[in-house]
């Protein structure tokens, strides 16, 4: 069952534009898998989509026409299988194809499964003499061996050098430590670990972000009784650092700009000691609702919503912010370990992104009061989305000036900004800016 749901997932993110998180879970609710079942489930899912390309590869050379040009959903029934037999050790290579072919009787007519059959068969032969990438061109290398867009590599190779480049992919395909920051409103680092302990869960401080603990062999996150009595936030180091670049201060105003679906309002709100006033906005009235949702479990009443769009200037609002946070849309690449399917993007879509990032933050920034904060982040790596739009914002605006803020090592004193990465700090992608409006 388990192999059947990844396939259904599979195809809805190609023929729906899904995104494979939200299908996943739908899909694993629909199937009623549980346990090992629902794991396995996931694992596939997100396995393949990580090394889709890479799988491809090793395919096309035992096919006789390209994987993508096969009739739909041959092609998801050769990546699942061709990822167990090359991935999955505790997976016997006839289970995969058999598993498969069953999978192409279930789904298609015809000379379907004899093709599954044949491939697979052949993928398993030669699992340890597969045919070399060729290095030559290292863009399309580098694209083929980690399963990620030849324009993208193209962009981080001068950026990040060769080495970096590789450990970046590298680490997109890896897991995501499971973070959590501790509610102070409902508990403290101590007990919580305690409970979390008593529970069967691992736990342990994070390395180097305050106030945070990493997660191990949680099962369903949200049956355990500190997650139902809010005691913590699930929450990556870097958006939980995005409070605390910003410094806020029990009774301050903070407007969080792009807040869905709450979690650096609610840090804020941790920071602040529930005192003090904290504006969530989002577009979509469904999203606001998990933000008070998120609010109440977490006992948190200092946080309301409204339905905004940052581009438009609300006049009300005029300087009457202490602190501005603007979580801005983005290409998402900074979280590819967590959303795997953000990397299959389409180019186009990324190029008016700067765009409205630059029109959100012109607009917001009129809301920051004299001497108030203005902090704009995303969750991804790319400079155009980043650097680029920040320093032409500080261009245009001479009573904004970038404010220097320190961290703890690995990142130390900044000059105002930064960039963190999987692979050097241990995060989601992420940017972050600090700005002060001159008094």
């Amino acid at each position: 069952m388990s192999r059947k749901t990844a396939l259904r997932v599979l195809i809805a993110c190609r023929t729906k534009d899904a995104w494979a998180d939200a299908a996943l879970k739908a899909q694993i609710t629909r199937d009623g898998l549980s346990g090992p079942d629902a794991a396995l489930c996931s694992r596939l899912v997100y396995g393949v989509l990580q090394n889709q390309m890479l799988l491809d590869f090793y395919l096309g050379a035992y096919c006789s026409q390209p994987v993508d040009h096969l009739q739909p959903p041959l092609s998801d029934i050769l990546r699942l299988g061709a990822y167990q037999i090359l991935f999955l050790d505790k997976v016997p290579d006839s289970a995969a194809v058999n598993e498969s072919v069953n999978l192409a009787k279930l789904f298609k007519r015809g000379q379907a499964a004899g093709l599954v059959n044949a491939v697979l068969r052949k993928i398993a032969q030669h699992k340890n003499d597969l045919p070399a990438i060729p290095d030559r061109d290292p863009e399309r290398y580098l694209s083929i061996r980690y399963s990620h867009p030849k324009w993208l590599v193209k962009r981080l190779l001068p950026y990040l050098g060769r080495e970096e480049t590789e450990t970046f992919l590298a680490a997109n395909n890896g897991i995501a430590p499971l973070t959590v920051q501790v509610n102070p409103l409902r508990t403290t680092q101590e007990e919580l670990l305690e409970e979390l302990t008593a529970c069967g869960v691992q736990a342990a401080p994070h390395s180097w972000v305050p106030d945070c603990l990493e997660l191990s062999g949680t099962g369903d996150l949200t049956a355990l009784k500190p997650f139902r009595e809010g005691k913590f936030l699930v929450q990556d180091p870097a958006a939980r650092l995005v409070s605390l670049i910003a410094d806020v201060r029990p009774g301050q105003r903070v407007l969080d700009v792009c807040a869905a679906p709450g979690g650096k309002s609610f840090s804020c709100a941790f920071a602040m000691g529930n005192q003090g006033h904290i504006l969530s906005c989002d577009l979509h009235e469904n999203k606001l609702k998990r933000v008070r949702e998120g609010a109440e479990r977490l006992g948190i009443t200092c946080v309301e919503t409204a339905s905004a769009d940052g581009r438009f200037f609300r006049p009300e609002w005029e300087s009457a912010f202490d602190t501005v946070l603007v979580d801005a849309p983005c290409s998402g690449l900074g979280i590819i370990r967590k959303k795997p399917d953000t990397r299959y993007k389409k180019l186009d879509d990324l190029f008016a992104l700067p765009v409205i990032q630059a029109a959100i933050l012109e607009n917001v920034a009129q809301y920051v009061r004299p001497g108030g904060t203005l902090v704009y982040s995303t969750c991804t790596i790319l400079p155009t989305e980043n650097e680029e739009v920040t320093t032409a914002f500080l261009a245009e605006h001479p009573d904004f000036s970038m404010e220097p803020f320190s961290l703890p090592q690995p990142v130390g004193e900044t000059e105002g900004r930064l960039t963190l990465w999987p692979q050097r700090h241990g995060t989601d992608g992420f940017y972050i800016c600090r700005m002060t409006r001159r008094p």
